[in-house]
């Protein structure tokens, strides 16, 4: 009776290999559609008919990595001044509109973009594009408002960062692992650089990057192209342009050095930060390098039996968590991840978690993953992003995301495809040449020493 039922299970599993297989862009595509103004306004338009519901997204195609060195955190600073009022709108007055209507609204800024999003009935979309336009020309920011939220900002440091050792030791990593880039800094920005930020320096940077042409606006979900067309063209095509300065993406030193630091920070236990620089697809040469870490990452940590759990969790007990982790989507080159917590009850130290994770990282440079081990995995990132399609906002994310990047929005459609034809050799071969040391940056958190364990 056991193994029929172990046959049965089989049998399942194999089935639900092959419909992951089978399952191709094809089969998620939803309507979508672009047009772009005469102002420079890209607007990407996705039919989701599911529900009687929009999502509505602008995207600014600025964030930290586009700052100066002084002036770290504007970017995040100017998505909370964005709130607080325009010619025709008091501070608050929209969100407080869109929140009697039953909307969800919010905003969040990262290393390449800024975005603000409103989710709504479809009956209201002409009134999130309307705010939204209002406030893409007509902000005011004026200065005592923009002193009390400065203050509010430090406070977000404070709570987030500062007293949050975890977060600091990885802002104190990506500071040292990012040697020519400006992803070392802080989307928030450094303490020094809040404490001396003006409002003149807000002003110019709204003006410098809040423009038609540096904008992506999306919208999913159950709407028809020539209602959206025409709600676009009312409120958005009257607005003019100013062209923005080039960006480039921002690129890493391909193997610097081996970089490592010591953080004693007010941690329980002791963890171990790997990094290793690698390209995103954006700075990839070939496209299939960046799938086959996304896959390399998911044999290490995709799941319960992933490498990972399986054998430094519970076979070795060396470690009581490890993880992997790689974006490939970013304007500039990226970072492979692995951390770990050592097993303190058996007295493992850093170094042999250490230890133990480069052993796993050579197995696969040495033999690649068996083909049923790659298909589990890929059966697992398809679901995911099947699953995912169900979703209006996370559609709506995905496309704004990769064309802030600089992307096509079509690469949402092709992932699936993208990731089922890497093989197990390539997995090989992106480990042996990009988990190596001369790419790695280790951090070692410590537990700080106290007073009271003096």
């Amino acid at each position: 009776m056991h193994t029929a039922r172990r046959s049965l299970v089989y049998t399942v599993f194999l089935l639900l290999l092959g419909l992951a297989g089978s399952t191709s862009a094809s089969d998620t595509r939803q309507p979508t559609h672009e047009f772009t103004l005469d102002n420079g306004l890209k607007v990407i338009v996705r039919e989701d008919h599911r529900a009687p519901v929009v999502v509505s997204q602008l995207w600014y195609r600025v964030g930290s990595s586009y700052e100066p060195p002084g002036r770290t955190g504007l970017s995040h600073a100017l998505e909370h001044m964005m709130f607080k009022g325009s010619e025709r709108l008091a501070p608050g007055q929209a969100s407080r509109l869109l929140s009697s209507l039953g909307a969800q609204e919010n905003a969040f800024t990262s290393r390449d973009y800024t975005a603000y999003y409103q989710i709504l009935s479809r009956d209201q979309l002409a009134i999130a594009l309307e705010l939204e336009a209002e406030r893409m020309h007509n902000l005011t920011l004026p200065e005592d408002e923009f002193l009390r939220e400065m203050e509010v900002i430090k406070e977000e440091r404070r709570l987030r960062v500062d007293d949050n050792p975890n977060s600091l030791a990885y802002e104190r990593f990506l500071s040292q692992a990012y040697m020519a880039s400006p992803y070392a800094q802080p989307v928030i920005g450094w303490m020094h650089d809040l404490d001396r930020l003006t409002v003149e320096d807000m002003r110019n940077w709204y003006d410098l990057y809040y423009q038609p042409s540096n904008a992506v606006l999306v919208i999913v979900g159950d709407v028809q192209l020539e209602e959206v067309r025409s709600l676009v063209d009312r409120y958005f095509a009257p607005l003019s342009n100013r062209p923005v300065p080039e960006q480039r993406a921002p690129l890493e030193l391909p193997g610097g050095a081996e970089r490592s630091l010591t953080l004693r920070l007010p941690v329980q236990m002791p963890s171990l930060l790997l990094g290793f620089n690698v390209p995103s697809l954006t700075t990839a040469e070939q496209a299939a390098d960046v799938h086959a870490l996304r896959l390399l990452a998911a044999v290490l940590d995709g799941g319960y039996s992933a490498r990972l759990a399986t054998h430094l969790e519970r076979g070795e007990s060396v470690a009581t968590s490890a993880s992997a982790h790689y974006d490939g989507f970013a304007r500039g080159d990226s970072l492979f991840l692995l951390s770990g917590i050592p097993n303190q009850s058996r007295d493992i130290s850093l170094e042999q978690l250490e230890q133990a994770l480069w052993q796993q990282i050579e197995q696969l440079q040495q033999t690649p993953p068996s083909p049923e081990e790659l298909n589990r995995v890929q059966a697992q990132m398809t679901a995911q992003l099947v699953y995912a399609q169900d979703s209006i906002s996370h559609q709506a994310n995905r496309i704004g995301m990769l064309e802030s990047i600089g992307l096509p929005w079509t690469l949402l459609d092709e992932d699936i495809d993208a990731l089922q034809n890497i093989t197990p050799e390539q997995i090989s071969d992106v480990a042996r040449r990009y988990l190596v040391p001369e790419r790695l940056t280790r951090a070692e958190v410590l537990p700080a020493v106290t007073e009271e364990a003096l």
